[in-house]
C-alpha cells in the first residue's frame, strides 16, 4: 500500500514523485515510456520553475542539461509576415522579473529535462519508478486507490491512500474518475516539424541572444507560426496552422519554413506531426481520492511557454498538500483547496494571456496591412513594440489571493493576473528579500511553513515550522508566514494572529 500512486511519468508526474518522495512518502510512478520521447516541447523553464528545481535538488542538473551554450540569451522576437521581413520586435524577456525569484530562468528541450528527472527519482529509496508499464484502469474506493498496470501480458494492481493523474491531455485517470472537462476548440489543425539546418542558424545569427521566433503572417488571422532552437547551431521546432486534411506525403513542409522564414536554406526534416489547437481544462481538479495535474488538468497551444510551468506549479501546490494530509497535520479542507487555487489560475493564464494573444493578434491584422496603408501599420506595429518587451511578463503574476486557506489577502479569488512586488503579501510568492546578513528569505525557506519574526512564541510540535528570527524591512509586516511551496500564508503586526494564520492555511 502506498500512500500516492501517479500515472504518467512526464515531467509533472516526476516533479511529484520527487515533492513527495523527500518528505519520505511511499510512491509508486507510472511510465509507459522507456526513455523521454525526444519531442522538443516545454522548453521554457520559468524562475519559479527553476525555484522547484533548487527545491527538489536538480537546479545545476538542470542548467548543466541545456543544448545552448551558456550565456546565450533566453529571448524571444515577434516578426510580421515572415521572419526576415524587417519588421519585428522583442517579445516576452522573462529577464525582466529575475529580480523577484530566487532562480534564473533556462530554456532546454523537455527530454533534457525529463532525464535530470527521472535521475533524481533513483535517489530516492521510498519512490518505485515503473517504467515501460501501462495503466489501463483507475478507481478508488473510501479508503484508497488502485491502478491496474500491464507490461507485456502482465498485470499488476497497485493500491495507494491517493492516486494522481498526470497522464496528459487525454487522460484515462480524469475519465475514469468521471471528472468532465470543458473545451474551447479554435479549430485550427497545427503541425509540428522538427528540423536540422545549420544554414537557417548561419541566417538567424541576425538576432543575437533570442532562441525563439514568432511570425505573424495576415493570412493566419491571429495565429503564429513560430520557430525555436533546440542544439545550438543545428536543430530547431516549428509550428503553423495547416489546412485539415494535411499529412506528410500531401504538403510541402520545407515550403511552408521557407515561407514562415522569407527566404531559403537547406533543411533536413528529422519529425512531422500534427496537433489540434484548443484550450480544455477539467472541471474539477479532484474526485475523493483521485487528482489530475499537468495536461490531465488543463492542456492549451504552446503560446508563451505556460503550460509545463504551469504543471510544475500544480505538482508543487498539491505535493505539500498530499503530505500535510498523510503526516496528519493537515486538515479536512487542505485537499480541496488544490482545486480552489489552481483552477482559477490557469483559467485565467488561458483567457487573460493565451487566448488574449490570439485576439490581440487576429485584431492587428485585420486593421492594419502595410500593402495598404504602410504608414499607419508602421506607425500601429511600433506602438505594439513599445509594449512587446513586457507582453506576456508584465500583469502575469499568478497568486492565490482570496484562497480559502490564505488569511488577510486583498484580492477576491485566485488569478494569473498580478504585479511583481519586492514585499510579502498574504497569496502571494514570497520574493527573495534580504534579511541583512547575507541571506535572502529565500535561502532560509524550511520544508513545511517558515515563520520570519523576532518576537513570536511559537507552541512545538503542532505543525512542522521553521522560524527566522529576523524580518526583512521590505517585508512591511512584523511578521511573515510561508507556505511549504514559497507563498505567503499570511503577513501582519500582531502576533496573536500566527495561529489562526497557521491553522487556517493547514486546512484545519
Amino acid at each position: 500500500m502506498y500512500d500516492v500512486l501517479i500515472s504518467g511519468g512526464g515531467p509533472v508526474g516526476l516533479g511529484l514523485a520527487i515533492e513527495l518522495g523527500q518528505r519520505g512518502h511511499s510512491v509508486a510512478i507510472v511510465e509507459r515510456n522507456l526513455e523521454p520521447p525526444r519531442i522538443p516541447k516545454g522548453q521554457n523553464l520559468t524562475q519559479r520553475t527553476m525555484e522547484h528545481m533548487r527545491a527538489w535538488g536538480v537546479e545545476e542538473e538542470i542548467r548543466a542539461a541545456k543544448t545552448i551554450p551558456r550565456g546565450v540569451g533566453l529571448g524571444g522576437l515577434t516578426a510580421y509576415g515572415s521572419l526576415f521581413s524587417g519588421y519585428h520586435y522583442d517579445w516576452f524577456r522573462r529577464a525582466s522579473v529575475s529580480q523577484y525569484y530566487a532562480a534564473e530562468n533556462e530554456r532546454l528541450p523537455q527530454y533534457a529535462t525529463e532525464a535530470v528527472l527521472r535521475a533524481r527519482l533513483d535517489a530516492l529509496e521510498s519512490v518505485d519508478f515503473l517504467v515501460g508499464w501501462a495503466v489501463t484502469e483507475a478507481s478508488q474506493s473510501d479508503d484508497h486507490a488502485e491502478m491496474l498496470i500491464e507490461r507485456e501480458g502482465e498485470t499488476r494492481v497497485l493500491c495507494g491512500a491517493y492516486l494522481v493523474g498526470c497522464d496528459g491531455s487525454r487522460s484515462l485517470v480524469r475519465q475514469a474518475s468521471g471528472i468532465t472537462e470543458s473545451v474551447q476548440d479554435h479549430n485550427r489543425p497545427m503541425v509540428l516539424i522538427v528540423f536540422t539546418s545549420p544554414e537557417f542558424f548561419e541566417l538567424i545569427e541576425r538576432f543575437p541572444d533570442k532562441q525563439f521566433y514568432n511570425v505573424l503572417h495576415p493570412d493566419l488571422d491571429g495565429y503564429w507560426m513560430f520557430f525555436g532552437m533546440v542544439e545550438w547551431g543545428q536543430s530547431f521546432f516549428f509550428h503553423a496552422p495547416v489546412p485539415p486534411e494535411t499529412n506528410r506525403e500531401s504538403f510541402d513542409f520545407a515550403g511552408l519554413l521557407h515561407r514562415a522564414a522569407g527566404g531559403e536554406f537547406a533543411v533536413d526534416l528529422d519529425y512531422v506531426g500534427f496537433w489540434d489547437l484548443r484550450i480544455s481544462q477539467a472541471d474539477q481538479y479532484r474526485a475523493g481520492r483521485i487528482f489530475i495535474a499537468g495536461d490531465a488538468a488543463h492542456s492549451h497551444p504552446p503560446y508563451g511557454g505556460y503550460g509545463v510551468n504551469t504543471g510544475f506549479e500544480d505538482a508543487r501546490n498539491l505535493g505539500w498538500k498530499l503530505s500535510a494530509v498523510l503526516q496528519d497535520w493537515g486538515g479536512a479542507t487542505l485537499l480541496d483547496s488544490y482545486h480552489a487555487e489552481r483552477y482559477p489560475v490557469f483559467a485565467s493564464t488561458a483567457h487573460d494571456f493565451i487566448d488574449r494573444f490570439i485576439r490581440d493578434d487576429r485584431a492587428f491584422v485585420r486593421k492594419f496591412d502595410p500593402a495598404v496603408d504602410r504608414a499607419a501599420f508602421e506607425v500601429a506595429w511600433g506602438e505594439r513594440s513599445k509594449g512587446g518587451s513586457d507582453k506576456g511578463i508584465a500583469g502575469y503574476a499568478p497568486h492565490y489571493g482570496g484562497s480559502p486557506i490564505v488569511t488577510g489577502s486583498t484580492e477576491d479569488a485566485p488569478s494569473a493576473v498580478g504585479k511583481h512586488e519586492l514585499s510579502a503579501r498574504p497569496g502571494h510568492h514570497l520574493p527573495p528579500l534580504s534579511l541583512g546578513n547575507g541571506q535572502s528569505t529565500q535561502d532560509s525557506l524550511g520544508t513545511g511553513f517558515t515563520l520570519f519574526s523576532e518576537t513570536a512564541t511559537l507552541v512545538p510540535g503542532e505543525f512542522p515550522v521553521t522560524q527566522v528570527r529576523t524580518v526583512p524591512e521590505d517585508a512591511e509586516a512584523r511578521h511573515v508566514l510561508v507556505r511549504p511551496d514559497g507563498y505567503v500564508a499570511w503577513a501582519g503586526d500582531d502576533a496573536a494572529m500566527i495561529p489562526r494564520a497557521l491553522h487556517r492555511a493547514s486546512g484545519r
